[in-house]
């Protein structure tokens, strides 16, 4: 038998197959485009996922004809917080609202003030990049059309629409909604109506290792399969990551580079720190419970500064700045579409501090590659603080590439790294992983297991990096007033 993994990102689809053993047989990605109309926008159609999935689908069945046609089994995991949002055909009624859009921060202090026992129900502060604040914002600046909004479907659940015709969620995609009791992993019937929604609105739910749904028969015929084909719950982005790494027990750690970046703990129990912007979320497993941490711009800041400086290769960019001397280089906030943890300030924007006539591409890039270990480092802070005390995480994501950005990470942090060899296939490998327990109802201690550890990073002797975290952690405490008085509307 075989296995789909499909992972509906922000800047790209990409699928596994995958067999009993978890071998991969074959994998395939295609692009994708944000679109900003406005200054704190962010937004995709929800149609390009649908398109590019089925592109995907098609190059992997062309690479592996006769694997594919045992398929038995397909999860997603994806993008999490999108709000797209059908009418009573099914129809998207706009493009959809993503994870690192921030039109929304006004509502989250409507939601508090119309739940005040929100945090305690949701374990999170509200923040603009969730579910449910987007839709208050819809509701106050586009009332016509959140009168017919019938559904409310986050991304990757609009692709597993298209392709069983049931709307159906899993407990970790449905935590970053704010809409789910997350203690009880049901939805919350009080969040829902401080938003003018109800449980008619939501998917229903299910855990994501579990069986969800059947791929349309229509579809199977088009790939040339005759027997059914299950589809798992599915997962978060970087809960279906943590599975394909074997992050599934208490203590265990995941740091991820992509578009965001991810401090990521698995807990045996629901531990909220909603005053420190750590996110606690359900796992995409059964009885399992994750926090997180969470910074909204971290490889996708070396892509920018890649753009910026008309450099071709964001690797050969990362090589460059290696040979920086650290001193030398000025110090970066990444707060380039605001920051959730551990500030959740939507106004909040990305600073070089110290900048010279003598800064050229390089410096700048190894100013990225630290503000985002700085961040990471933040992240593992607030964390402690929620109780959370982590030795080592695997990294993974697109910037875990990079050998150099694992040390920044790891003596800013004072985590171990661990490399692993397909850490950057993390999410899809998850999903496929989750495809298969809800194919074969096998147990998580059989299928999430380890992949062999490629190096593991240790942090080294503190010397000039504690000395520019310091001030990198004074600096945003002086700048946010000005920050603030520089937001749009303000």
């Amino acid at each position: 038998m075989t296995y789909l993994g499909i992972d509906i990102g922000t800047s790209e689809i990409k699928a596994i197959l995958t067999d009993d053993a978890q071998t991969i047989l074959a994998s395939s990605g295609v692009s994708l485009r944000v679109s900003s109309p406005h200054p704190g926008w962010s937004e995709q159609d929800p149609e390009h996922w649908w398109q590019s999935t089925l592109d995907v689908i098609a190059a992997i069945r062309s690479a592996q004809p006769v694997a594919f046609s045992g398929l038995r089994g397909i999860a997603l995991s994806g993008q999490m917080h999108g709000a797209t949002v059908l009418d009573g055909q099914d129809r998207v009624l706009r493009p959809a609202i993503l994870w690192n859009d921030t039109r929304a921060f006004a509502e989250c202090v409507e939601l508090e003030a119309l739940v005040p026992e929100s945090r305690a129900i949701t374990g999170n502060q509200a923040m603009p990049g969730f579910t449910a604040p987007k839709l208050l914002w819809l509701k106050k600046h586009e009332p016509e059309l959140f009168r017919a909004i019938r559904k409310v479907l986050l991304p990757k659940d609009y692709v597993a629409l298209r392709l069983t015709g049931d709307y159906v969620s899993d407990m970790s995609d449905a935590s970053g909604t704010l809409w789910l009791d997350v203690a009880r992993r049901d939805w919350s019937e009080r969040m829902l109506a401080a938003t003018g929604l109800g449980r008619e609105h939501m998917p229903r739910l299910v855990e994501g290792s579990h069986a969800a749904a059947r791929i349309r028969p229509s579809l199977c015929q088009q790939w040339g399969i005759s027997h059914p084909v299950v589809l798992a719950g599915g997962a978060g982005d970087n809960a279906a990551a943590a599975v394909g790494l074997g992050v599934v027990e208490p203590g265990a750690g995941l740091l991820s580079l992509g578009t965001s970046g991810v401090l990521f703990a698995g807990s045996d129990g629901f531990a909220p720190n909603p005053g420190q912007g750590v996110h606690a979320f359900c796992h995409c497993l059964p009885e399992r419970w994750h926090q997180m941490s969470v910074i909204l711009s971290a490889a996708s800041s070396l892509s920018w500064v890649a753009k910026l400086t008309q450099s071709n290769d964001v690797g050969e960019l990362a090589s460059l700045a290696e040979n920086v001397e650290a001193r030398t280089a000025p110090i970066f906030l990444p707060y380039l579409s605001g920051e959730r943890t551990p500030h959740n300030d939507a106004n909040a924007r990305g600073v070089f501090f110290g900048l010279s006539t003598g800064h050229g591409r390089a410096e700048l890039a190894y100013s990225v590659m630290e503000g985002v270990a700085f961040a990471m480092a933040d992240g593992n802070e607030a964390l402690r603080s929620a109780g959370t005390h982590l030795r080592q995480a695997s990294f993974v994501g697109g910037g875990s590439r990079s050998r150099f950005w694992a040390q920044l990470c790891a003596n800013a942090s004072g985590l171990e790294v661990l490399r692993h060899d397909h850490g950057v296939a993390g999410g899809t490998m998850g999903a496929a992983r989750l495809a298969q327990m809800a194919v074969t109802g096998l147990p998580p201690s059989q299928v999430c297991t380890r992949p062999p550890v490629q190096e593991t990073v240790a942090p080294q002797a503190p010397g000039v990096l504690q000395e520019r975290l310091a001030r990198y952690r004074r600096l945003y405490p002086l700048l946010r007033a000005e920050m603030a008085m520089a937001a749009p509307g303000s």
